[in-house]
């Protein structure tokens, strides 16, 4: 999902970029969606606004490899 497009929906929660394929590298980064355990563990509490910086900065992580 794009960043653009996470939480397009108006009141619609932001949906978890989670890809189900969930497995953290040296940096505890998650090779399957970008995100960080840490952003990973706020997410449940996180605004729709945090959620989709979230997003972004996974996206951003995964598209450099």
């Amino acid at each position: 999902m794009k960043s653009d497009e996470v939480g397009a929906e108006p009141g619609k929660p932001v949906a978890s970029p989670c890809r189900r394929r969930c497995c953290l590298n040296e940096a505890e980064r998650c090779l399957g969606c970008g995100r960080l355990l840490a952003e990973i563990l706020e997410w449940g509490s996180a605004s729709d606004e945090r959620r989709r910086v979230i997003c972004s900065l996974a996206e951003e992580r995964l598209a450099l490899g």
